[in-house]
């Protein structure tokens, strides 16, 4: 399913036009993204957490030349589902 799909699905359950439908996902998505970049988690009971993991600092390879090099530590979203949403699987 892509976003299209998504929206096409969130109007039809709803009684929210296409247009209403992608405002709320535009919206929410906005709020998460937000969320995130200033470090909070985002919890939505019975679904799940979105929240970040943090990755260190190491050392790689460049596959080519096999010249080490450094990889700096970044910052990754994570998704963790809920027991309700396992249990609907």
């Amino acid at each position: 399913m892509n976003k299209a799909d998504l929206i096409s699905a969130m109007s039809a359950h709803s009684e929210l036009t296409k247009k209403d439908s992608q405002a709320a996902l535009s919206s929410m998505l906005a709020v998460i993204t937000k969320s995130l970049s200033e470090g909070d988690q985002v919890q939505i009971n019975g679904f799940g957490t979105f929240a970040l993991s943090y990755y260190p600092a190491r050392t790689g390879r460049n596959p080519q030349t096999g010249a080490a090099i450094e990889i700096e530590g970044a910052n990754k979203p994570v998704f963790k589902a809920a027991k309700a949403l396992k249990d609907a699987l």
